[in-house]
């Protein structure tokens, strides 16, 4: 068996035994130092996923949340590359820019949605500007440290043939951080799934964040952990996808002996 087929099985494997250890633990009711007689099984579970996978409304929340976040995250995209390289090549921009943003940083996305209802008119509006603030520093921090890590040697060598800034920054720079961008572009989706859905709960009228905490207020558990693997399964699909384009974009680097492009 090769080495990538047997890290299939044993994924795989690891994913059957949690779901076992889940039905032994519901279904026997147990009470160790965590209680698990409240909590669905898997029967239970499949039920109430099966129901929702035959209704209009689930497809409905599906969407709203992938344009939530796809919107959010595209600006974020774009605003996190084009401040990160200003910052990182511009003194000036920096000693301007860069004092706010680092005020800004620590305060987390999800606590601005009193300012964003106070903010923007629609609650829609506000649910993707807490998704771009959200994915916008990780973005952000990350294309500023990937500059500053360049080779200036690269740079020099342009300069001396002749290179003006724009070719630097289309040949040189631009290349040359893709692999800290994309870090970047991974973790700042990770954190903007956790702020949308957050956001959803709390202002939300349509969405699979929205849709769980309902459930949770008519206390349906199967419901709350089928929007709970939902969201594990958009996050994950969506972060996958990230890192696929991102090991397209990145094939001319050297890899380990092994490693799959």
């Amino acid at each position: 068996m090769g080495a990538r087929r047997w890290s299939g099985v044993v994924k795989v494997a690891s994913l059957l035994a949690a779901a076992g250890l889940w039905q032994l633990l519901t279904v026997t009711d147990a009470r160790l130092w965590l209680t698990f007689d409240r909590l669905p099984t898997l029967d239970e579970i499949a039920g109430e996923a099966a129901r929702r996978l035959a209704t209009s409304v689930f497809y409905l929340d599906l969407l709203q949340s992938l344009v939530r976040i796809l919107t959010g995250f595209g600006l974020a995209a774009v605003a996190g590359l084009a401040v990160g390289i200003a910052v990182a090549r511009s003194p000036h921009t920096r000693d301007v820019v860069l004092p706010l943003l680092e005020a800004l940083r620590p305060i987390p996305a999800i606590a601005l949605v009193p300012v964003a209802i106070l903010l923007f008119p629609t609650d829609e509006q506000g649910i993707v500007f807490i998704t771009f603030v959200a994915a916008f520093f990780p973005i952000m921090v990350s294309t500023r440290h990937a500059v500053r890590a360049l080779p200036t040697l690269w740079e020099d060598a342009v300069k001396t043939l002749g290179g003006g800034r724009r070719h630097v920054l289309w040949n040189v720079v631009l290349p040359g951080i893709l692999p800290g961008l994309f870090g970047g572009l991974s973790v700042g989706m990770g954190v903007a799934w956790i702020c949308v859905i957050s956001a959803e709960m709390i202002s939300g009228e349509f969405g699979v964040g929205y849709r769980t905490w309902q459930s949770y207020t008519l206390v349906d558990y199967p419901a709350v952990i089928v929007g709970m693997i939902t969201i594990g399964l958009l996050g994950w699909l969506t972060s996958a996808a990230i890192e696929l384009i991102g090991r397209k974009a990145t094939r001319w680097l050297p890899r380990a002996e092994g490693s799959t492009a």
